[in-house]
C-alpha cells in the first residue's frame, strides 16, 4: 500500500485494547492514531483528526458499537468502521452493515484473517470474519433481540424489580433524568410503548 491507513480502536477492555494494538503495530501499513475505551472519549478526537478507520467493539459501556457506528457515519461519512464481539454472531453483524459499517470480525480472529479484513475493508470492500458468514444475505430479523448497553441491561433489570426512576437513579448514582433517557430508549428500541410491554418483549429475548 502507497500510505499507511490511519486506524483508530475503541474497547472497554484494557487487554483487548493494548493486546490489538500490538498485533496491528507489526504492520508498516497501519498507524494507530489513538486507543479509547468508550465512544463518548473517542468521538471528539475524530471530529478533529483526519483517520480512515475505526475499529469499535459492539458492547461499549453508554454508547454500543452499533449506535456509534452510526454517528461515526452521520458525521464523518468518509470513515469506514469495522465492527467486533467476543461472541460469534451473525446478528451484531447484520446490524453493524445496516448502520453503515465496512465490517465485523470476533476478537479470537487469526492475525491473518483481521488483516486481510482491515486490507479489503481500506479498499471499500465489506468484511465479515469468515466463522460468522452464512448462505443467507446479512439481513435483520425482527425476531432477534435489540442490542442494548450493560448500561440499558442494568436500568432493565431494576425496571423488571418494580423500582421507580429516582429508586433506579439512586441505586445506580445518576440523574433521573438520565434513568428516565435510558426507559425511553430501551422503549423505543423494543418497539414497544409501556413498560409491562418492555418487560416481556425483554423476558421473551432471554435478557432478563
Amino acid at each position: 500500500m502507497n500510505k499507511a491507513i490511519k486506524l483508530v480502536i475503541v474497547d472497554d477492555h484494557p487487554v483487548v485494547l493494548e493486546g490489538l494494538s500490538n498485533m496491528l503495530a507489526q504492520f508498516s501499513w497501519i498507524e494507530i492514531s489513538g486507543k479509547f475505551n468508550s465512544a463518548l472519549e473517542a468521538m471528539p478526537f475524530l471530529r478533529k483528526t483526519k483517520v480512515d478507520m475505526v475499529i469499535t467493539d459492539i458492547n461499549l459501556p453508554e454508547i454500543n458499537g452499533i449506535e456509534f457506528c452510526r454517528k461515526i457515519k452521520e458525521e464523518l461519512s468518509d470513515v469506514r468502521v469495522v465492527g467486533m464481539s467476543t461472541f460469534h454472531d451473525p446478528a451484531y453483524a447484520r446490524e453493524m452493515i445496516l448502520a453503515g459499517g465496512s465490517g465485523f470480525m470476533t476478537k479470537n480472529a487469526s492475525t491473518q484473517e483481521i488483516e486481510s479484513l482491515i486490507s479489503l475493508v481500506s479498499e471499500g470492500g465489506i468484511a465479515v470474519n469468515p466463522m460468522l458468514k452464512e448462505e443467507k444475505p446479512l439481513r435483520f430479523l425482527s425476531e432477534q433481540a435489540p442490542i442494548v448497553t450493560r448500561r440499558e441491561k442494568e436500568v432493565l433489570s431494576l425496571i423488571a424489580d418494580g423500582l421507580t426512576n429516582k429508586e433506579i437513579a439512586d441505586r445506580l448514582f445518576v440523574s433521573i433524568s438520565t434513568i428516565d433517557s435510558h426507559r425511553k430508549n430501551l422503549l423505543s428500541k423494543f418497539q414497544v410503548l409501556n413498560t409491562a410491554a418492555l418487560i416481556s418483549q425483554a423476558a421473551k429475548h432471554g435478557l432478563l
